[in-house]
C-alpha cells in the first residue's frame, strides 16, 4: 500500500477569485532579523547595522533593509496557507515600492488581494497576480507591490 498523501492546505487555481482578501498574521521585526540578515546577505550598510551613526541620518535610528521586509512579507503571506502545497513558483515581482521604513520593534502583516487570474492548461495550473499592502502597528503601507505566482489546478 502506497501513502496518501497529505491534503494541500493551499488554494487551487480554480478556487482564487479576483478581489479576494486575505490578511496575514502579524511579524514583530527585530534587532537580531536586521543583524541575521546583514550576515546573510553581506549587506552591512550602517543605516541598518550602526546605532550611533544611524543617529544622524534623516531617520533617527537604524531601519531594516528593504529587502528584509520584502522577505518577511514573502514569508507572512506564505504562513497565510492560501499558496502553501498549492503554488508551482513564484514567478514575478512585477512591482515593489518602499514608502515607509521599517525600524527595529515594528510589526508588520501583509494584505494580499487577487487581481487577475489567468488558466495555463499546458502548466496544469494558473497564473494569479497578487497585490500585496504591507503595513505596520500603526496600519500604514510600509511597502507594496505587485506578484505573480503560478499555482496548480485541483486534482
Amino acid at each position: 500500500m502506497s501513502p496518501k498523501q497529505p491534503k494541500m492546505r493551499g488554494l487551487y487555481f480554480e478556487e482564487f477569485e479576483v478581489g479576494q482578501i486575505t490578511i496575514s498574521s502579524a511579524r514583530t521585526v527585530t534587532e537580531a532579523d536586521i543583524v541575521t540578515f546583514a550576515g546573510l546577505s553581506g549587506d552591512y550598510n550602517q543605516i541598518h547595522t550602526d546605532a550611533e551613526f544611524s543617529k544622524g541620518t534623516p531617520f533617527g535610528k537604524r531601519v531594516a533593509h528593504g529587502i528584509l521586509g520584502l522577505s518577511i512579507a514573502s514569508g507572512l503571506a506564505i504562513q497565510t496557507g492560501v499558496l502553501e502545497g498549492t503554488i508551482i513558483a513564484f514567478r514575478e515581482i512585477k512591482s515593489w515600492k518602499f514608502v515607509k521604513p521599517i525600524f527595529i520593534g515594528d510589526t508588520i502583516n501583509v494584505v494580499l488581494d487577487i487581481k487577475e487570474t489567468k488558466a495555463i492548461p499546458r502548466l496544469g495550473g494558473g497564473s494569479v497576480a497578487i497585490q500585496l499592502d504591507v503595513k505596520n502597528q500603526n496600519d500604514e503601507t510600509v511597502m507594496r507591490g505587485n506578484w505573480s505566482v503560478l499555482i496548480n489546478n485541483h486534482p
